[in-house]
Formats: structure tokens, C-alpha cells, sequence
């Protein structure tokens, strides 16, 4: 894959570029402040982005909006989103468009190298990567909670959904069969009021729509 990395911590980020070039991947730029991203992103139109939300100068969310900008110019590229802490808003506006390809990981799941390496694949195959704890806070913070409806084991199982797990790992990791799996997504559809018959992405991006507030 050809990847573009904007990071401010110079450690970080050449870290990261050691971590994807010996996995085989190809950076072809890299990007320390936020001006510099969107100009990277244009110039290279990568197989997917690795973003910092916080960037100089102003360190707020200049890495979000540079990775928003690219999305608008480039639909569809995909992006996955580094951030020191979970951050709804940041989540929410990244996720909001509904468009695919898109990850948020703390970075502290940067030196799980198997998990980063996972989530940055899953992102540029057009897949959902959001870190657990992402998830965790997304749903808890939500009070209006149609959630309460949910079995803990459909909670579960929503829970792994948004962090763009598939049917046949879900069930790996909670000892079921695909069949008790598939029964469990549709309890949790049917219960949200979500469709039934998305799939892959889209009903992870679904479930997270639902859970921000979106449509």
C-alpha cells in the first residue's frame, strides 16, 4: 500500500514509518504540521492516510480537518485517525459522512503492531477500524439509550461491529456459531431500528450514525 503519514512527534511518526515499511507498505510522503497535510494528500492520492486529529500550529484539529478537506477532493479516500484520547466530537465528525474507509485508533494501539496493522488494512479496504475504547465511550455517553434494550451479549456484539469486526470473527471471539452471531445482529437491528439487510461497512457506519445522534 502507498501511505501518507502526517505526525507531528517526529519519534512517532518515524516510528510508524519503520513499522510500514517493513511490513512491506510504501510511504510515499510524510507530514509534520497540519498545512502540509491536505497539499501531501492531494499530490500523492494514497491507498490510505495515517492522520494525526492534533497537528501544529494550533494543535486543536488540524489533522481532522485536513483529513475532511482530502475526503471532499478525494471521495472515498481512506483515513485512519490517530489520537492521544477519545475524543466524540472528533469521531462523530470523521464518521458522520457515512462514507467508508475510515479508522480511529488511540495511539497507544500504534505499538500493537499486529492490531495497527490490521486496522490500517481494514481502512484501505474500505472497512471500519475504531478503536475499543472509542466505542466504549460512544455508547455510554449516549443517554437518550435505546441501548438499554440491548442483552449484554447484543451489546457485544454491537460493540465488536463497530470496531469493523466480521461475522465469522465475532463469533471467534465470543465462543458462538455464525449462526447464533447472525441472530444476535439482527435482534440488534431490529431493536435499533436499523435495516436488517446492511452489511460489511455500512452497518457498522449505521450503528455509529445511530449512536452519535445521526441519521
Amino acid at each position: 500500500m502507498r501511505v501518507v503519514i502526517a505526525e507531528d512527534n517526529a519519534l512517532l511518526r518515524e516510528g510508524i514509518v519503520l513499522l510500514l515499511t517493513s511490513a512491506g507498505h510504501e510511504v510515499v510522503a510524510v507530514a509534520a504540521s497540519g498545512p502540509e497535510v491536505l497539499p501531501a494528500l492531494l499530490a500523492h492520492r494514497p491507498d490510505v492516510a495515517v492522520l494525526d486529529v492534533r497537528m501544529p500550529p494550533g494543535f486543536r484539529d488540524e489533522g481532522l480537518r485536513a483529513a475532511l478537506a482530502a475526503r471532499r477532493e478525494i471521495p472515498g479516500l481512506p483515513v485512519l485517525v490517530l489520537s492521544q484520547y477519545v475524543e466524540e466530537t472528533y469521531a462523530a465528525e470523521l464518521l458522520g459522512g457515512g462514507a467508508s474507509g475510515v479508522g480511529y485508533l488511540l495511539k497507544d494501539r500504534v505499538g500493537r503492531v499486529d492490531e495497527f496493522l490490521d486496522a490500517l488494512e481494514r481502512v484501505a479496504a474500505g472497512g471500519t477500524a475504531l478503536d475499543p475504547e472509542v466505542v466504549t465511550e460512544l455508547m455510554t455517553r449516549r443517554r437518550d439509550n435505546p441501548l438499554d434494550a440491548l442483552t449484554p451479549r447484543e451489546r457485544e456484539v454491537l460493540q465488536l461491529m463497530a470496531e469493523g469486526r466480521d461475522n465469522t470473527t465475532i463469533a471467534k471471539l465470543l465462543v458462538v456459531s455464525d449462526r447464533a452471531v447472525s441472530k444476535h445482529i439482527g435482534n440488534v437491528f431490529a431493536k435499533l431500528g436499523l435495516p436488517p439487510s446492511d452489511s460489511g461497512h455500512r452497518r457498522v457506519l449505521a450503528v455509529l450514525a445511530y449512536l452519535n445522534g445521526g441519521s
